[in-house]
């Protein structure tokens, strides 16, 4: 499949690098010195969502801003040799001009920024956790994105592997690639469907990029 854009907008985790093993190491730790039993953790989905989100619904509201920056400090500790590049992301990023993709990351700006550096990444744009009042699958964090690099919500491409960030950028008007990284394909929602970034070429032109997409 062939899409041309004027910029690429790309989730972190799960997209771009991966750092599952980190985010349950760090949270299992978190919740044990919160006391969060292992049935009420178990049902709380972790992945693609802001971590005031996830202690919202474990902790009550007085607790929240502690409990908050405490995970923050496990994360960010743990992102050296916590995370891995994943395949296709250097070279795909390599080929674009720094003025046509952002990072749009549901994790805050020191953790997205730690994790990005450990795998040797250098963005010129990202939209973080605190940078909106709505996460997704609201639709803020790409509209935002595509606010910064000066670009039609309807020229942007939104590469996501979570449910919630396929709805964001669906709901921004953007075309969507998935990445089934995380989540089956079945519960992948887009234009096209990869196994990775592995699978997309880019082409530079004139007006913007061509992306080649092959599912």
């Amino acid at each position: 499949m062939k899409i041309h854009a004027q910029a690429l907008l790309f989730d972190n985790d799960g997209t771009l690098l991966s750092s599952i093993e980190s985010v349950y190491r760090c949270w299992t730790r978190w919740a044990q010195e919160y006391g969060i039993t292992a049935e009420d953790f178990q049902g709380v989905e972790l992945h693609g969502r802001t971590a005031g989100e996830i202690i919202a619904e474990l902790l009550p509201a007085d607790r929240v801003d502690r409990a908050l920056a405490r995970i923050e400090q496990l994360e960010v500790e743990d992102a050296s040799g916590g995370v891995v590049i994943l395949p296709g992301t250097k070279e795909l990023l390599g080929a674009l001009p720094a003025h046509r993709w952002a990072v749009v990351t549901s994790a805050t700006r020191p953790l997205g920024e730690a994790r990005l550096r450990e795998v040797g990444i250098d963005f010129p744009v990202m939209i973080a956790a605190e940078d909106v009042s709505r996460g997704k699958p609201d639709p803020e964090p790409y509209l935002l994105a595509a606010s910064r690099l000066g670009v039609d919500p309807a020229r942007c491409v939104v590469f996501e592997d979570t449910p919630a960030g396929l709805r964001a950028g669906r709901a921004a008007g953007m075309k969507t690639v998935a990445l089934a990284t995380t989540h089956d394909r079945s519960e992948l929602d887009a234009d096209v469907v990869i196994d990775d970034l592995s699978a997309v070429s880019v082409q530079v032109t004139a007006q913007g990029v061509e992306i080649t997409a092959v599912g």
